[in-house]
């Protein structure tokens, strides 16, 4: 279900195509090191979920579980934490 109404689609297709040295660019303010104090990236990326069935030691459930709510979310985290890791360091 695409929830994009369709001129905004063909609008956001146009621009998209659109060399950027033709995108007018004259009424966005200019900001300031001010502005983006306490900024966050990537703030609201979520990335797709994928499920699968996996292994995992029951010493290392149990110390996920232990942590109160969220285990999956956490181990996530970590995965995720060790695979960024190595990235950095290949």
């Amino acid at each position: 279900m695409n929830k994009i109404p369709e001129p905004v689609r063909k609008e956001l297709a146009a621009l998209a195509a659109m060399p950027e040295n033709e995108i007018d660019l004259s009424d966005i303010p200019a900001t300031t090191e001010q502005d983006w104090r306490g900024a966050a990236r990537g703030k609201f990326y979520r990335p797709i979920k994928q499920q699968l069935t996996v292994r995992i030691d029951a010493d290392v459930l149990a110390w996920l579980k232990s942590q109160g709510k969220g285990y999956q979310s956490r181990l996530n985290d970590i995965l995720r934490a060790a695979m960024l890791d190595r990235e950095r360091h290949q």
